[in-house]
């Protein structure tokens, strides 16, 4: 049942609102952002995943879809497959994986438009369910899965656009309360990003290329488990990088990325003493029956007035709102463009989650076959994220060449 514990404390995103209004009257500040969903978020590649979670602006690859699918109407290769795994939270529980299947394809002569698609399948393990006494009543297997149809169009030399569908299904609330099972939830949403990338240019005496990458992912549905609807995590990416060309064998990529959730911040809420028992309760206007906001928005809104509202709810004003971006920054070494060398900083502030860590990784291109291998340091000891490692397997291929027939007669 401690998996169990885990898995809704983290899904399950109103129950938390009465714990972080009273830590903010304690004096506090730490007031994180919840969802449902948040799988969506996991890094699903070793090659990002090893450049600290930078994603918008990289050089594209199999994984596009994930950080900013217009990326894809710029790779070289005519079509391509991959697949990673993640196992995750290996410091808690010992069976919980991210697996990642993606594939394109060029669907032009001139390779300007491309179609993607792409299964994330997050396996929560096997939880031995209990009842008040503790003996056994059975054993459940929760998972979550989104299904992606992108498509991406370039529309200059420079810029390209894209568009991705997702299918998202959560099973964690098919757990039996009472006697009675629930429902797997289910709901829909779409990405829209843009992708620059520059002609060559002199940088001192070496040649570079600059990159700008914009995301808005996930954006959909609520999720509704049992009674409650809740946000899934809408999210905008924006980045840059610039790749630096120092030989004909060597080059070095720089990137930073500036993540922001695009849901509504809890609001602090007005609490007063039980005359009862003295104890310390959240206030409810008689009127109608809500609980009163001391500083900050409902945060029960439709999706649309959501999205807006979290550019400017949090109840600590502009300096809170800064805080909940958080700040991926990598850098990336590439020899003859056959082995590369990875490392990257997340942060995320303490007020707001506090994921701070380093990742490292290495790359290696033989033919078609394209391998990728990251790692996870946190800042702090004792952190869930330890142990976190990835490794992705992709092939890219070109389409075949048809072979000129010697006896054929050239007109």
């Amino acid at each position: 049942m401690k998996k169990l514990g885990i898995i809704l404390s983290v899904l399950i995103a109103k129950n938390s609102s009465a714990q972080i209004s009273a830590s903010a009257l304690s004096g506090q500040t730490i007031n994180p952002i919840t969802t449902a969903v948040p799988f969506l978020l996991i890094s699903p590649d070793a090659k990002q995943g090893a450049l600290g979670d930078c994603g918008a602006a990289t050089d594209p690859d199999i994984n596009s879809i994930h950080w900013n699918g217009s990326k894809l109407a710029f790779a070289e290769k005519k079509m391509g497959v991959g697949f990673t795994v993640t196992p995750w939270l290996r410091n808690l529980v010992p069976d919980i994986n991210l697996y990642y299947l993606s594939g394109y394809y060029k669907i032009d002569k001139k390779g300007n438009s491309v179609i993607g698609t792409s299964l994330r399948y997050f396996s929560l393990g096997n939880i031995e369910l209990t009842n008040a006494t503790g003996v056994k009543t059975g054993d459940f297997k929760p998972n979550e899965f989104a299904v992606d149809l992108a498509f991406s169009q370039k529309l200059s030399k420079n810029f390209s656009m894209g568009i991705a569908m997702r299918v998202i299904n959560s099973s964690i609330s098919r757990v039996y309360f009472n006697g009675s099972q629930g429902n797997a939830a289910t709901t829909a949403a779409v990405d829209l990003t843009m992708f620059y990338k520059s002609n060559s240019f002199k940088l001192g005496e070496k040649k570079a290329v600059a990159t700008a990458g914009l995301a808005f992912t996930n954006i959909g549905a609520k999720i509704k488990y049992s009674n409650d609807q809740n946000f899934i995590p809408m999210n905008m990416r924006l980045g840059g990088g610039l790749k630096l060309h120092l030989d004909e064998y060597n080059s070095f990529g720089f990137y930073v990325d500036f993540n922001k959730l695009l849901v509504p911040t809890p609001p602090i809420y007005s609490y007063t003493t039980d005359p009862t028992t003295g104890q310390l309760v959240q206030a409810i206007d008689p009127a109608t029956g809500a609980k009163v906001i001391l500083k900050g928005k409902n945060p029960n809104v439709p999706v649309a007035q959501g999205i807006l509202q979290s550019f400017g709810d949090a109840p600590g004003g502009f300096k809170e709102e800064m805080q909940e971006i958080n700040i991926s920054t990598g850098v990336e070494y590439w020899y003859n463009n056959v082995f590369a060398v990875r490392a990257g900083y997340f942060h995320e502030p303490k007020t707001k989650g506090s994921r701070q860590f380093f990742t490292v990784g290495m790359g290696v291109k033989y033919s078609v076959i394209n391998i990728d291998g990251s790692f996870l340091i946190p800042t702090l000891l004792n952190n869930p994220l330890q142990r976190t490692w990835r490794i992705s397997i992709s092939f890219d291929f070109d389409a075949a060449k048809k072979e000129k027939d010697p006896t054929a007669v050239t007109p």
